[in-house]
């Protein structure tokens, strides 16, 4: 009758590598595939008419996995000004047997890593099998996870293009990127410079309602791949419809922020990442496709990644044991 308690900077200090993400995340998207999954919509709250969420995330994970668990996710536009991350929130993982909670942990790494973990496993299966140049456009925490989980699924990557509208952001992503990957980081001077001959480009702004896309499709080659972290954000109407495939990460979940007034201009998705993992749907067929996932990031990502983190904790000793 406890429970294990994971703190923020006890998750960091764990320091799981973004590959066994990777793999998690792959894997509970096989099992979504097959089936074996339970992960009803978000539940959302706006405490304030504008700028913040909470978000609850149940969801459970059969097969091996065999994982409940729930995120409880806020943010707050107004953050940064107080010094505060924009994005924070606990995931409690329970036993799906007793249904006992077993451990509660702060979700703030977790979110950005399993975000671009996602990312990855749709670039396994959509992105180009050679990849030498990416851009990246907007220079924030996914951007920084993106980068890493790139340079994990990509060893020849050469360089990353990278922009940002705030030049100091730019700067402090360069230079916090550049020690941490494998290959050369460097400066657009603005959108089209970056996303001109790139493999893979991420866009990862602000989120929007009411978006103003400056992506056009002429911008992105013949077999480049699209991942918009920031939803319909970035790309133009002409680019979204243009895309030989266009995948997600739930269906049900695009048709709820569909009613909510997002993808106004987005094509229906052919698949989901579940599909594609089992081989239900195909992924990547020709070398000239343009590819795009638009993963709007789902609770079985969270249960997968908890479990992972939890386990790793149990087995080192770290955190601390509170009486339920």
């Amino acid at each position: 009758m406890s429970l294990l308690y994971l703190s923020r900077a006890d998750v960091e200090v764990l320091a799981v590598p973004i590959g066994e993400v990777i793999a998690a995340v792959e894997a509970g998207f096989r099992l979504k595939g097959l089936g074996q999954t339970q992960m009803p919509p978000k539940t959302a709250i706006h405490p304030r008419p504008t700028g913040t969420f909470l978000h609850a995330m149940p969801a459970y994970v059969g097969g091996e996995v065999d994982c409940a668990a729930l995120k409880w996710v806020g943010g707050s536009d107004g953050n940064r000004a107080r010094g505060l991350p924009t994005v924070s929130g606990l995931i409690v993982v329970n036993d799906p047997d007793t249904m006992l909670p077993v451990c509660v942990m702060d979700c703030t790494w977790i979110t950005a890593m399993r975000t671009a973990a996602a990312s990855a496993v749709a670039m396994k299966w959509l992105g180009p099998a050679a990849v030498a140049e990416v851009a990246v456009l907007g220079c924030g925490v996914q951007g920084r996870s993106h980068l890493l989980a790139m340079a994990a699924l990509y060893p020849r990557i050469r360089c990353c293009r990278a922009w940002d509208p705030d030049a100091e952001a730019l700067q402090a992503y360069l230079a916090d990127m550049l020690p941490r990957v494998p290959f050369a980081a460097m400066p657009a001077s603005a959108p089209e410079a970056a996303v001109r001959g790139a493999d893979i480009i991420v866009t990862a702004g602000p989120m929007s309602r009411d978006p103003h896309p400056y992506v056009p499709l002429d911008w992105v080659k013949p077999g480049a791949m699209a991942v918009p972290v920031d939803y319909d954000a970035a790309w133009q109407p002409d680019a979204l419809r243009a895309m030989d495939k266009l995948a997600t990460d739930d269906h049900a979940q695009m048709e709820y922020y569909r009613e909510q007034g997002y993808f106004t201009h987005t094509p229906p998705p052919y698949a989901d990442l579940g599909e594609i993992v089992t081989g239900a749907r195909p992924g990547r067929e020709r070398p000239d496709e343009r590819t795009m996932a638009m993963c709007l990031g789902v609770a079985i990502n969270d249960c997968v990644s908890a479990r992972l983190l939890y386990r790793r904790a149990r087995d080192t000793g770290l955190g601390t044991n509170l009486p339920l």
